[in-house]
């Protein structure tokens, strides 16, 4: 589902994926309280996606909430044509996960939420382990951990002050 977002004067269309919906269960006095909390992935498939995470007494309003989250917690990723710049590992809590890059046409190898996080943030070609913890908002959060680490060969050449030429 795509929704229109704007952000200094620019349109941007998200489009929004469900990973994750728990039904959570408080017992009071009177018997059981049910909410549900939702996980979801926004992202505009050209290098900027984010997650968010939101509780409701009912589904479609925990979605809506958690979509008004994701989009403030938006990240952008350093693209190289169709895939990621260099190898990474993201870490969060119990989950980790590995990224590598991959040759044009390889396509998204990875599992569960890291797969729905790849194809809207617009990696095309990529190759991931999920390690660890397999619940979603860890990997997830792991997935994004390592994304953010991301870094481009002019960022880093710039960091240590030489020319691209001179960086490896």
């Amino acid at each position: 589902m795509a929704q229109n977002f704007t952000d200094n004067k620019e349109e941007i269309v998200f489009e929004e994926e469900v990973v994750a919906i728990n039904r959570v269960t408080k017992v009071v006095k009177g018997g059981r309280r049910f909410r549900f909390a939702a996980l979801v992935v926004v992202g505009n498939k050209q290098g900027k996606v984010g997650f968010g995470t939101g509780k409701a007494t009912e589904v479609p309003e925990a979605i809506k909430k958690a979509v008004e989250n994701a989009k403030r917690n938006i990240i952008d990723i350093p693209l190289k044509n169709s895939t990621i710049p260099h190898q990474v590992l993201g870490v969060f809590g119990g989950g980790r996960i590995v990224i590598k890059p991959a040759a044009p046409g390889t396509g998204i190898i990875a599992g569960g939420a890291a797969r729905i996080i790849f194809d809207l943030a617009g990696i095309h070609d990529v190759l991931s382990k999920s390690l660890g913890s397999k619940t979603a908002i860890n990997v997830v959060r792991a997935t994004f951990q390592g994304l953010e680490s991301l870094t481009t060969p002019e960022a880093v050449a710039k960091l240590r002050g030489v020319s691209i030429e001179n960086l490896v």
